[in-house]
């Protein structure tokens, strides 16, 4: 796979144990690096989400393990309980200013992770400025300024001033990875960073085969019978989320006696505002993150799954949840403007189907047709397997990954 043994440094704030988010993609990649004969190590914080707690089975001001291969190096960060904005910014300079001060050995090539955009502004930086300067990657998995301006938390001038930011953050990097061809796009035409720069290296479907046994089980866990249909959204539950639709599609479904039971399965900093939202309704249930096995068995348990995002949400992210649903071979609901990112991966999969935004009615309406369509059901599901297997493959990605750096590395080095 590799051209030669490089030494990698992967600075990323998330990494194994956390179960979601960028975690599982950081962690999937340093370890495949590592086996295919690199020498990995990861400089990342202390486990907290989507809890947005500190893990308290990691303490200490730091550690250092070796996991699968690769050499964990973790540092102690302060960790917002309500994560706004400011917060969140706060949390990102606490873990750049841990990462401007730790030992990063001697790197060949250095891949910072964004999210965390200003920690990851920070070490390029030091990168840069050291007198053995490695070739310095950048993987971005949400666009920032995007995010200000889609979820509406920050104004026109915050807007205006993280686009500066970020666009400095990655022009500063030899190479960018970009998850989707549509932050690529973004990257190029509103942040100005040059077309050679960017790579579309997609995520992957980082779980194994979805188990084929315990569905049963898992079911009778929670006490979903036989007779409903049961929507599953697992994942964090954050602003960009809007899952109050699926509160009031609940609502909705209670109301027409639906066969429906919506699932908010995970955490996040909005979960105790949508369970006090939820409070009374018998057609929504909250549980807790499952361990890895658990979580795949809870996803094939369900009939459908699902994906929730605010109106005008179109570029910031492509849920990372996608990947584990299409692995489940589960038929995808996405509940998404038409022109968004996750739109776009609905209909290229063919494995699922897209609803409005914010259209709760539309929502249960949707769903209910489906549950009575076997076929189609089938059809979709069978889909997206399809989808997982030829487009999301992990050994794909991350011999690509391998390619990525070594390139950037070769042209550092001439």
């Amino acid at each position: 796979m590799n051209h030669s043994s490089l030494r990698i440094t992967i600075l990323g704030l998330h990494y194994a144990p956390e179960p979601t988010g960028n975690a599982p993609y950081t962690t999937s990649l340093a370890e495949g690096l590592a086996s295919a004969g690199h020498q990995v190590t990861v400089l990342t914080g202390y486990p907290h989400y989507p809890e947005w707690k500190r893990n308290p089975e990691f303490t200490g001001w730091k550690s250092t393990s070796v996991v699968n291969g690769v050499v964990v190096k973790r540092l102690r960060h302060y960790i917002p309980r309500k994560p706004s904005l400011l917060h969140r910014v706060h949390m990102e300079l606490s873990f750049g200013l841990r990462l401007l001060f730790s030992r990063w050995g001697r790197p060949d090539v250095v891949l910072a992770v964004s999210p965390a955009l200003f920690s990851s502004g920070m070490a390029i930086a030091r990168a840069k400025l050291s007198r053995r300067r490695p070739a310095v990657a950048l993987w971005v998995q949400d666009i920032y300024s995007q995010g200000i301006v889609e979820t509406k938390s920050g104004g026109s001038l915050m807007g205006a001033s993280m686009r500066r930011v970020e666009s400095e953050v990655l022009r500063a990097a030899d190479g960018v990875a970009a998850i989707h061809d549509r932050f690529r796009r973004f990257m190029v035409d509103s942040l100005s960073v040059a077309p050679d720069r960017v790579q579309v290296i997609r995520n992957w479907t980082h779980l194994p085969a979805a188990p084929t046994g315990g569905q049963r089980e898992m079911r009778d866990r929670f006490q979903w019978q036989p007779n409903e249909v049961v929507v599953l959204h697992a994942g964090n539950m954050g602003m960009k989320q809007g899952l109050e639709n699926v509160v009031n599609a609940a609502r909705i479904a209670e109301e027409r006696s639906s066969p429906l039971r919506f699932v908010l399965m995970g955490d996040g900093n909005q979960r105790r505002k949508l369970e006090e939202l939820a409070a009374g309704l018998t057609k929504i249930d909250f549980v807790d993150p499952l361990p890895d096995e658990d979580f795949q068995i809870a996803l094939s348990a369900a009939e459908f799954l699902l994906v929730n995002e605010l109106p005008d949400v179109k570029d910031m992210a492509v849920p990372s949840k996608l990947t584990s649903y299409f692995n489940a071979g589960v038929p995808v609901v996405a509940a998404t403007d038409r022109e968004s990112v996750t739109a776009a991966e609905i209909s290229a999969s063919g494995g699922g189907v897209r609803v409005d935004a914010a259209n709760p009615a539309l929502l249960v309406e949707t769903i209910e047709n489906l549950s009575r369509d076997p076929d189609l059901t089938r059809r979709l599901a069978a889909n997206g397997l399809r989808f997982r297997s030829v487009t999301l493959s992990e050994d794909t990605a991350i011999a690509h990954y391998d390619e990525f750096l070594s390139t950037i590395v070769s042209a550092r080095s001439q």
